[in-house]
């Protein structure tokens, strides 16, 4: 099997009240929360490592991306093996 480089960017939407945004979780990990508006994009699949974190340098250098340039997340995953493999149930949001 081989791994892959799977690059995210979090763009965080503003906190209600003005409240500094929480880029981070205690694990130093970027931290996000789609319910509340953040965005998460998918920049790229890498076959290394080190092109997954060139490809994060070329992105802090463009619109938005440099606006939260220390927002970006490489997730190892393993090509031909299952990343979900339970149901889901969905939450009806509370408009």
């Amino acid at each position: 099997m081989s791994d892959v480089f799977v690059v995210w960017h979090v763009r965080h939407a503003a906190s209600p009240g003005g409240r500094p945004v929480a880029h981070r979780g205690p694990d130093g990990a970027p931290d996000w929360d789609e319910q509340q508006g953040d965005d998460l994009k998918m920049l790229g699949v890498y076959t290394t490592e080190q092109g997954a974190r060139e490809r994060i340098e070329r992105a802090r250098r463009s619109p938005g991306f440099r606006d939260e340039p220390d927002c970006f997340l490489v997730d190892c995953c393993t090509l031909d093996e299952d990343q979900w493999s339970d149901g889901f149930i969905s939450v009806p949001r509370g408009d």
